[in-house]
């Protein structure tokens, strides 16, 4: 039902990112065609299933050219059949949306952006070692809107050490001013093997405390809910009809089939992932899936992880059978310490977290997981 590619390079490194990427981009066809014998390596992953999304992501797939579009598509299409009105999203970065690359990508059928701007301060831009200004971004938004792209994300980073209060109100200002459907809010978060995390360990990055982020928190949902966005999931606000359909399809736990290094697969009962290493993917026949089979704890835990951050929250009704099935105990006791303490309250038999349970949904579903 679901494709996501992963495109792994990028022209710089940004100093908070761990996801899987090289900014040496001279072999960037050759991992194009790899990823192409992967597309037709695993069809019969998802049986034939039509595709309601495709996602480029990354790395930077807006460094992809119109032969590598080409070639992707095409190939896509040889092996599945693409929706009608099926969402097609491309992670992009402000300074490659030129308006002829965003009338491009228009053209192959990308109807969906998420620009990467993370904040509209020159200073942040700088600390965070992102390639692009802030005037860039804002041009890249322009040029898509002329282009015709009418469904645009963008993502924000908040908790950053050198923002105040006034330059997180300053991003949620511009942001909603320049008539984007859908804002993608993160707070920022240190791992351990980004230049943020060796710098933090030597005592030269310090991330803010606790209460100052849950105050940032609070104050871009507070913002963005008052300009009309709906915080459909933790981080992620949008614009009436414009959740993005393909990450709801990864918190609603549907199929997804992912091709390129690093890239994770589900198909409701087991999981598999690339290897993270782009020479070994490219290798012939050497995409080296890893796989692991979810029992019934499993597949709760991850429920409970992902849904209790969204708005459907969790069905008490699948729980209540999954523990059963498990012959373990349900978690009524921690459910109503929950909703007295005004973490959490109870909707259609649904669960549904609510203040300051939405500050720490990842700590309270953990409380419950089965092990």
């Amino acid at each position: 039902m679901h494709l996501y590619l992963h495109i792994p390079f990028c022209r710089q490194a940004c100093h908070y990112c761990d996801f899987h990427f090289s900014t040496n981009t001279s072999r960037k066809e050759e991992m194009v065609n790899a990823m192409c014998r992967e597309i037709a390596e695993q069809k019969d992953y998802l049986k034939g299933a039509e595709l309601k999304t495709i996602y480029f992501g990354g790395g930077t797939p807006s460094l992809l050219n119109t032969g590598n579009l080409d070639l992707i598509f095409n190939t896509i299409r040889d092996y599945h059949t693409i929706a009608n009105n099926a969402e097609i999203t491309l992670e992009a970065n402000p300074e490659d949306l030129t308006l002829d690359y965003c009338q491009l990508i228009a053209s192959k059928g990308i109807n969906r952006l998420s620009i990467g701007i993370q904040s509209f301060q020159e200073k942040n831009l700088v600390l965070m070692n992102r390639n692009h200004q802030a005037s860039d971004s804002i041009q890249a938004i322009q040029n898509a809107q002329i282009a015709g792209i009418t469904n645009i994300s963008i993502d924000l980073i908040y908790g950053i050490p050198s923002n105040t209060q006034e330059d997180l109100v300053e991003d949620l200002e511009k942001a909603t001013s320049l008539g984007v459907q859908h804002i993608s809010a993160y707070s920022l978060t240190v791992e351990p093997k980004t230049v943020f995390g060796v710098q933090k360990k030597k005592g030269a990055f310090l991330e803010i405390p606790d209460f100052a982020m849950a105050n940032a928190f609070n104050q871009v949902r507070d913002y963005l809910e008052s300009k009309g966005y709906e915080g459909y999931e933790t981080s992620n606000f949008a614009k009436e009809g414009h959740y993005s359909v393909h990450n709801t399809s990864y918190w609603q736990q549907e199929s997804y089939l992912g091709i390129g290094p690093s890239a994770h697969s589900f198909n409701g009962h087991s999981r598999q992932w690339n290897v993270a290493n782009n020479a070994k993917y490219m290798a012939e026949g050497q995409a080296l899936v890893e796989k692991e089979n979810l029992s019934v704890a499993d597949q709760l835990n991850e429920y409970l992880m992902v849904r209790l951050r969204t708005k459907w929250g969790i069905d008490l009704n699948y729980v209540r059978e999954s523990f059963k099935k498990m012959g373990q105990i349900y978690p009524e006791k921690e459910f109503q310490t929950w909703i007295a303490k005004g973490f959490a309250r109870i909707e259609n038999d649904c669960l549904l977290l609510e203040g300051e349970g939405k500050l720490i949904a990842d700590r309270l579903s953990s409380d419950i997981f089965v092990v």
